[in-house]
């Protein structure tokens, strides 16, 4: 076992020696997991043994170091690989490598996660590396101007993602120099060749179209490698991608570019020759070259935020009181940036947008890289908004799902929700969006009714952890409170109460002005009912809705601009559920079918959420029917 001291700068002939190591270190680490991808680490050795021990730019004893450049493994399958590259940098024991990795209650885990500190954001789902890359360099380079690089180590099977086109698209429309892509091409996916193979001239041509710069490398030869890498040490005049043609299982004989071994660690005597092969193990530890000083000033607390006033009565957009807030809480707050998808002027950011240009990062119609832009943004400290429809935040999805993984907060705003936007038709009707965020870890999700509810929980996320998501509507409705009324996550409001109510109408957003409409409607018809604003869906009020449903005789209607399945409905009879109500008498009107295009009070009446339906409904509870239904 050949063992040296720690020390810097790394000779570029001392390289092949580490990369060996990191290749026998990733082969023990699966070997011992019995689970794993060594192939897949094996390819990219060369790479990283050379990026991490002379190009680098890191403090391993301080990861939260602001100097520090960024390593990304977009490719997170190659896990055996990184942690070998932090068992080298002397961060990681060679007993956690072999005893921890993959085993439950540890943190290397299959594939990377910010449970490590040198990790930014998790991977492992394909195609979401590099465009969270792009939100720690747009933080870099446009909100911080500091000097640290973010390098992304991809795989070529990775690059049939639209997400990474998405990114090198906006990495080059931004001039982000300080981005490098490090692509392994070595030609074998999980079940057989890629579409290109090794045919590195199209991926050349391809990356030069989306506006990057693209070297071709042999990705085992170290002086191609250093040559290429040494580029971003230098001025760039656009993103680099590094495209090195490397062989899967690299080193190995009866491995090495053979089908068949994806994901799968060599058994035990398979591993021991392929060690001998690779020379044995070894012992060196190597750090390469330290951050540039970068001092990071002292961010001073948070102003009082001087929200916009709405006047009651006043119509007024939910979506159109989200941009003033947002620019009353720049104003106090320096960390707030915000993200849209090419739909300001409707979601209502655009007033950030003029007030705030310095920080505001248009994505255009790219919803995938605005959510991990705001994903990166939010590892270095920034609080990131996020803006689109309610309908098209469905396709960025898994990136909202590997939220929480990353252990990052994200903000979202999603307008245009329902079939109230009327006349666009069923391709813009968000009627999904509560039930996808709410299924997300430790998400919140908020549906205010008026422009001040809006306004206050815009500045009720700025404090939220995890993934928050406020749902906007498009049509102007009265406001319903006044200047200072506050709108504490996990509450809910009470518009109508009296002793003698009969039945309780609970609504969020514009069903909630269908609840009032109805409520006068009973009225006229000598019926007293409660009325509930649920403008927090996740948490919800649980223990006020249980009053009021108990206060009017369990008799209950949950009317929403939402397909039935886990939306606002849902979230009430969780909430019933968890202590049942004696006697309830619940009906459940939500969206069911396929809208079309017409009015917004066509579309209301169709669905069967309008006032006539509700009062209908609640009429129905009086008559004891007590088995829960959708519809009328």
């Amino acid at each position: 076992m050949m063992t040296t001291t720690m020390h810097e700068g790394f000779a570029l002939d001392q390289v092949p020696e580490l990369a060996a190591q990191l290749r026998v270190d990733s082969i023990r680490a699966s070997t011992s997991a019995g689970s794993g991808h060594p192939t897949s680490s094996l390819s990219a050795a060369d790479l990283l043994a050379t990026l991490m021990s002379r190009h680098l730019r890191y403090d391993w004893d301080a990861p939260e170091n602001p100097g520090n450049d960024h390593l990304i493994f977009s490719k997170g399958h190659a896990s055996p690989l990184l942690y070998s590259v932090y068992r080298a940098a002397g961060v990681v024991s060679d007993q956690e490598l072999m005893e921890g990795y993959r085993r439950f209650g540890q943190r290397l885990e299959g594939h990377p996660t910010p449970v490590l500190p040198w990790v930014d954001v998790a991977t492992g789902s394909l195609g979401q590396g590099l465009p969270d890359g792009v939100g720690i360099a747009l933080a870099g380079k446009h909100l911080e101007q500091a000097p640290y690089r973010v390098w992304v180590l991809t795989g070529d099977s990775e690059l049939a993602e639209g997400s990474m086109w998405e990114a090198l698209a906006t990495a080059s429309h931004y001039q982000l120099t300080n981005l490098v892509t490090i692509v392994d091409v070595n030609r074998l996916g999980q079940r057989g060749e890629t579409a290109l193979g090794w045919d590195l001239d199209t991926y050349a041509a391809r990356v030069e179209a989306f506006g990057a710069r693209a070297v071709i490398i042999d990705g085992h030869d170290i002086d191609q490698i250093e040559g290429a890498l040494a580029q971003a040490d230098g001025e760039l005049d656009r993103p680099l991608v590094i495209l090195a043609r490397t062989i899967k299982g690299k080193g190995i004989p009866g491995v090495e570019d053979e089908s068949g071994w994806h994901g799968k660690p060599m058994p035990e005597e398979k591993s021991v020759e392929a060690i001998a092969a690779l020379g044995g193990e070894r012992s060196l530890q190597v750090r390469g070259p330290m951050p540039p000083v970068v001092e990071r000033a002292e961010r001073a607390a948070r102003g009082e935020v001087e929200l916009p006033v709405f006047e009651k009565g006043e119509e007024v957009a939910t979506r159109k009181a989200y941009g003033p807030a947002l620019v009353a809480l720049a104003e106090v707050d320096p960390r707030v940036v915000a993200l849209d998808g090419e739909v300001s002027n409707s979601t209502g950011v655009a007033d950030f947008v003029e007030a705030h240009p310095e920080r505001f990062f248009e994505m255009f119609i790219a919803e995938q890289q605005m959510v991990a832009a705001a994903t990166g943004l939010s590892t270095r400290g920034y609080l990131a908004y996020a803006s689109t429809f309610a309908a098209f935040l469905t396709r960025a999805a898994d990136f909202v799902r590997m939220a929480p993984i990353s252990r990052v907060d994200l903000r979202l705003v999603g307008s245009h929700a329902g079939v109230e936007i009327g006349p666009d038709g069923p391709s813009q009707m968000g009627l999904e969006d509560l039930a996808m965020i709410a299924a997300i870890q430790g998400s919140t999700v908020l549906y205010p009714s008026d422009a001040t509810s809006a306004a206050a929980l815009v500045v009720e996320m700025a404090d939220l952890s995890g993934v928050s998501y406020l749902r906007t509507t498009r049509g102007a409705y009265p406001v319903l409170y006044g200047p200072g009324e506050s709108f504490p996550v996990g509450g809910s409001k009470t518009l109508r109460s009296s002793p003698e109510d009969a039945v309780t109408l609970v609504g969020a957003g514009v069903t909630l002005h269908e609840a009032l409409a109805a409520a006068d409607i009973l009225a006229e018809q000598g019926i007293k009912v409660r009325v509930i604003d649920v403008y927090s869906l996740k948490p919800i009020d649980a223990e006020g809705l249980r009053e009021a449903v108990a206060a009017t005789g369990g008799r209950i209607v949950v009317a929403e601009d939402h397909h039935a399945e886990g939306g606002l409905g849902a979230a009430v009879l969780a909430a019933l559920a968890a202590e049942p109500i004696t006697d309830l008498h619940l009906k459940h009107l939500a969206v069911d079918g396929v809208p079309g295009s017409g009015t917004p009070a066509e579309l209301l009446d169709w669905a069967g959420i309008d006032a006539a339906h509700i009062a209908a409904a609640a009429r129905t509870t009086l008559e004891g029917r007590s088995q829960p239904e959708r519809g009328v």
